[in-house]
């Protein structure tokens, strides 16, 4: 046995020791955790265990919470650290605990007792009643009820599903990262002066001449939004549009992957007695069927869509008559919209950047949190895996409520994107001790530069806050039950609710003049300047809701249609053909890099956004209508909605805080379709 003392992967501190682990502490410690894991199962499943629920959830949990707990650490490591040797090992283990959790998930006995608790579930309180419904379906999901050969193919596919999704993972870092192209000062015109030295001291870290170009988001974007060399977009565009594809590096090609997970998917459903995946995907969530969710999403579409057609033709006599380009092509896009922009509204996304300084931006960010839900934010001390990580915890009237690593900046070895993610939950552990949550913070923005703080676009204030939404579900929770506390149990639909609700702050004047803090002059965002930035709210509204349908309606009809992983393509191509007025060139790629439905959890939920979207601006409206700082409206939120978690279905929370089903006017509205 590896001693705790020299593994920090078996180590009981509240924190894990992120500084400490080494690709070499995981495969003994994952195998100790496992061995335990497997005995408490054993007891549990027992004849002499009572089937009890504190006996049981007692029995099993503190021995697979401390299994997650540290694979979830080596799991966050290997998406924000990684290195060939972290991989190597996080790989070897993948598969032995994917098989562990499919054979808790689907183990007879273990399910027999919790069907026998079921029998006498009216003596337990409502949110243990919801926690054990949970769990029955989940068993049901996991395959619990199959024999035999069934039984073993289902676990098959879990492990093999597990691997693939992270192969694709890897396939689109490793695409993303080996991409460079240095770049003349000549062509680099009009791209800002940050983004600029940036690309500089990449090259000259690697003793190369002129300026790194990558496909890291905040290195692409600005080049393609402000750089006028259009043959340079045009490159960038190409590589980015065919990461992970057939037609970048061979051995990073996502193409069978896809058609493996998705056949493997199908597989999966019919085993379980459903038609289609979607059909499965959707068992745990608010929608009802995959066809409820297309009316919707088509719903949508056809309620944008003239507003989208007037975008795409101002744009297009923009970049003919302003730009000189009259064959505007995909690469040109986000420079004539940006072009546009500026004509239109006499402000740049950079303009408001120079005011975006992070330090002030999350002093005014945690000013909000503490203001709406009575708590107090501070830095504090833990092991980090990067020196740029930074750790608070969170405190009401003196008490510790949560704590939270924030990992802002995009780096080598970093999976792109934003997220939140959960350490620990929220729990009454059996030995008395109150657990508190703790979450992780991720977003991928540019780093300072120089002696100047880390400045970030609107757009990445709203991503800031998007997340931050989630984090306050997930640390604000006052449910015990570890099932159904903080994100636990939260139908996938509602659970965008909370982090879409704290985008708005970001339209609030009151709360944009206080966050702001010009990098040179020190001076506050100009009230005229935020004018024009919320007259421009809606600009191109129509184009981006026709672009989130669009992988909506794609990521839904891979799921339920079979045999959509003979013709992903062509269904793409069919469901833009349907939606889409922008078409992208025949080498566009996007799926081989769509890591939200092939290695995210978004299979056959990518409609999500949408539909939590109804959700999160009705509920602002009710701020909009009580006052957004209202006391009693941001307590009725917190209450209802956040600290109740997956205690109880979001439907009602939501009817708890609105008094009423939702409307879809509030989004309309929102978002200038109205």
């Amino acid at each position: 046995m590896t001693s705790t003392a020299t593994n920090p992967l078996l180590s009981t501190a509240a924190l894990p020791a992120f500084a400490s682990i080494r690709p070499e502490h995981i495969q003994p410690a994952m195998t100790q955790l496992l061995d335990q894991a497997r005995a408490a199962l054993g007891t549990a499943t027992a004849e002499a265990t009572p089937a009890d629920f504190d006996t049981l959830s007692n029995t099993l949990s503190v021995a697979t919470e401390r299994l997650s707990v540290a694979w979830g650490a080596v799991g966050h490591l290997n998406a924000v650290a990684n290195t060939p040797e972290l991989r190597e090992a996080y790989n070897a283990m993948l598969p032995t605990v994917t098989e562990f959790y499919t054979a808790l998930g689907a183990d007879e006995k273990l399910y027999a007792k919790y069907k026998a608790i079921q029998a006498q579930a009216a003596s337990l309180n409502p949110v243990r009643q919801q926690v054990l419904r949970h769990w029955i379906r989940d068993f049901v999901l996991s395959g619990a009820e199959l024999q035999g050969e069934a039984r073993e193919r289902f676990a098959a596919i879990q492990e093999r599903s597990a691997e693939l999704a992270q192969q694709f993972s890897e396939h689109v870092m490793d695409a993303t990262d080996l991409f460079a192209y240095y770049a003349s000062a000549d062509e680099l015109q009009g791209v800002p002066d940050d983004v600029v030295a940036a690309a500089r001291a990449a090259a000259e870290a690697q003793g190369q001449a002129g300026h790194k170009i990558t496909l890291h988001f905040p290195c692409y974007m600005p080049v393609m939004q402000y750089g006028e060399n259009r043959a340079l977009r045009e490159t960038l565009y190409r590589a980015y549009a065919t990461r992970a594809s057939e037609l970048g590096q061979s051995e990073l090609d996502n193409s069978a992957l896809m058609q493996e997970l998705l056949a493997l998917r199908q597989e999966e459903a019919q085993l379980l007695g459903y038609s289609n995946f979607a059909d499965v995907s959707l068992v745990p969530k608010m929608a009802e069927s995959g066809a409820q969710v297309m009316n919707f999403l088509r719903d949508l579409a056809s309620r944008a869509r003239p507003y989208a057609e007037k975008d795409l033709a101002e744009l297009r006599e923009f970049a003919r008559e302003s730009c000189g380009l009259a064959d505007m092509q995909a690469w040109d896009v986000p420079f004539v919209s940006e072009r546009l922009k500026l004509a239109r509204y006499a402000f740049s996304d950079q303009e408001v950047r120079q005011y975006l300084t992070l330090p002030r931006v999350l002093a005014g960010l945690f000013d909000i949190i503490e203001r709406l839900f009575q708590v107090r934010i501070h830095e504090g001390q833990a092991e980090v895996w990067h020196d740029s990580v930074r750790f608070y915890r969170m405190e009401r009237d003196g008490e510790p409520v949560g704590q939270f690593y924030l990992d802002l900046y995009a780096r080598q070895g970093k999976r792109p994107g934003a997220w939140m993610d959960e350490v620990r939950g929220r729990w009454a552990r059996p030995d008395g001790q109150q657990q508190l949550p703790v979450a992780h913070l991720v977003c991928n923005f540019a780093s300072p530069t120089g002696d100047k703080p880390a400045l970030l676009t609107h757009d990445d204030l709203t991503t800031l806050f998007h997340e931050f939404g989630h984090g306050l579900h997930h640390l604000l929770t006052q449910i015990n039950e570890m099932g159904v506390s903080g994100i636990s149990g939260v139908e996938w639909d509602a659970v965008e609710l909370p982090s879409q609700f704290m985008e708005n702050f970001c339209w609030e004047w009151d709360v944009v003049r206080q966050l702001s803090h010009h990098v040179d002059s020190g001076e506050t965002l100009p009230r005229a300047l935020f004018d024009k930035m919320l007259a421009a709210k809606n600009f191109q509204a129509g184009l981006q809701t026709l672009r989130q349908i669009e992988f909506a309606l794609f990521d839904m009809r891979l799921h339920a249609e079979p045999g959509s992983e003979l013709k992903v393509q062509g269904l793409l191509d069919e469901v833009r053909q349907e939606v889409a007025l922008l078409i992208p060139p025949d080498f566009n790629r996007f799926q081989h890099s769509f890591s939200h439905i092939f290695a995210g959890g978004y299979s056959a939920g990518y409609y999500s956004y949408k539909w939590a979207e109804v959700l999160s601006a009705d509920v602002w409206s009710a701020f909009e209508e009580e006052g957004v700082f209202n006391p009693a409206t941001g307590q009725r939120y917190l209450q209802c909605i956040l600290e109740m978690g997956g205690s109880r279905p979001a439907m009602e929370n939501f009817k708890a805080f609105r008094g009423r089903e939702p409307r879809i006017d509030a989004l309309l509205r929102h978002q200038g379709m109205a």
